[in-house]
């Protein structure tokens, strides 16, 4: 099949214009919807020597007659990139508005930051309705991706609007921003050498087709390094006080989906000691969802963390000392997997379309604590049954919980209960380990 020939192509430099329609072209079939505006509407920034496609970053020139170009192959990488995502429009992350967040002004020439962009867009607009186009008719895109078409607004307490994006966008945005920040520090890195110790050779020389000859920086990425048990065994509140260590995080790939940069240091609320580096989404998918401090509703996300997923998650979690001390989850982890995975048989089922569909949504709440566990009780429960049934399917004491997750661990996750439990922890940190007084009466118990 031959290459189409594009208007404006010259030396395998394709105008903006261009580059919008071929862009659209071969973006038409992709999971993920894609805009018309990517090169030539803000948060574009031609000018800046740079422009954003999916998490892939490309290089503009300024060519003789004024215009500003594109190299088209890199155009057809980045559209293969994004072609190669798939997207489930069910899997949501929250994007915000969040409570307590600092307010940072930006103008249209700032880096990405999509969050704020999003947040701004939606506030000052009205919502996702009136944020369909710009007053001069210009849509509203983040690197090519239309995101007006799969924002999903939800409404809490009949007031409090939510923002959600699916997953798969949100770890592209994610790799978007990343990779800009890390592309416009190198561009000014290089700037500044060549202005004191290099002559200007050294940035990249690119020919328009009379032979002028324009400078453009590189368009490199740092590549991430992977995270290898650096943190290991220490504590999340002596580390988290460090200066520099967001920065340090921001240089490792997410220790869980292993393509996205991390953006948090997630530690386990238990024991206090420090996992690894993640993403934002994969931190997102993590997090229990909390209806009150001791009651969660288990979302169709479990069924990632204990079924697709499970040997990373289990792995993940258990570079906890604590937890893998005790060969256990976290107390809501362990609520969740108990209601998700050993309550599944309970879990009544009604008559629908497509054969039969799993009843409501399930619950678990417990009373007392880790901390106690003779007197600590899951309650596992069906919320929003259609007929009014099936309210409480079972109660489960904690003890009882911890050893059925930790049979079900070995069968399922033979490495990580290899290398789990009390005798197996080598590489335990020096210091003293946090104990906690078990009020059943049965001594100390590791924390």
């Amino acid at each position: 099949m031959s290459e189409r020939v594009m208007p404006g192509r010259t030396d395998g430099l394709i105008t903006l214009g261009a580059a919008d329609a071929l862009w659209v072209d071969l973006t038409a079939d992709t999971a993920v919807p894609t805009a018309s505006g990517a090169f030539t509407c803000s948060p574009a920034h031609a000018r800046a020597g740079y422009v954003l496609l999916g998490n892939h970053v490309v290089a503009t020139v300024s060519a003789s007659d004024g215009q500003w170009r594109v190299p088209e192959v890199e155009v057809r990488r980045a559209a293969a990139e994004l072609n190669a995502v798939a997207m489930d429009e069910q899997d949501l992350v929250r994007i915000g508005p969040f409570h307590g967040t600092p307010r940072q002004e930006y103008n249209e020439e700032t880096p990405l930051r999509w969050r704020r962009r999003i947040t701004r867009e939606l506030q000052g607009m009205g919502g996702p309705e009136r944020a369909v186009r710009r007053e001069d008719g210009r849509p509203y895109h983040l690197a090519g991706i239309d995101w007006r078409r799969i924002l999903v607004e939800r409404i809490r307490d009949g007031t409090r609007r939510t923002w959600w994006l699916p997953r798969a966008v949100v770890r592209l945005l994610d790799a978007a921003e990343h990779a800009e920040t890390q592309w416009v520090q190198a561009a000014r890195t290089r700037q500044a050498s060549a202005a004191v110790t290099e002559p200007p050779s050294r940035l990249r020389q690119a020919q328009d087709a009379d032979g002028r000859q324009t400078t453009s920086p590189e368009c490199s990425t740092a590549s991430l390094r992977p995270y290898n048990g650096e943190l290991e065994g220490q504590l999340y509140s002596v580390l988290s006080r460090k200066p520099g260590t967001s920065r340090r995080v921001a240089g490792w790939a997410c220790a869980v989906c292993r393509t996205a940069p991390s953006t948090v240091l997630d530690h386990c609320h238990e024991h206090g000691y420090v996992r690894a580096p993640v993403c934002q989404s994969c931190n997102t998918l993590e997090r229990p969802d909390h209806l009150y401090s001791n009651d969660i509703r288990v979302a169709n996300r479990y069924t990632r963390l204990f079924a697709t997923d499970t040997d990373d998650w289990l792995r993940h979690w258990h570079r906890c000392p604590g937890c893998r001390a005790r060969t256990t989850l976290p107390l809501p982890h362990l609520a969740a997997w108990t209601a998700h995975i050993a309550c599944r048989s309970l879990r009544p089922t009604h008559r629908a379309p497509r054969g039969r569909k799993p009843c409501g949504v399930l619950r678990v709440s417990w009373t007392g604590s880790q901390n106690a566990p003779r007197s600590c009780l899951l309650t596992v429960a069906v919320d929003f049954c259609p007929s009014g049934e099936h309210r409480v399917l079972a109660q489960v004491p904690y003890r009882e919980a911890a050893e059925r997750f930790r049979i079900w661990l070995a069968e399922t996750a033979p490495a990580v209960a290899a290398a789990a439990g009390p005798d197996r922890l080598d590489g335990l940190p020096a210091r003293s380990r946090p104990v906690i007084a078990d009020t059943s009466g049965e001594g100390l118990a590791l924390f």
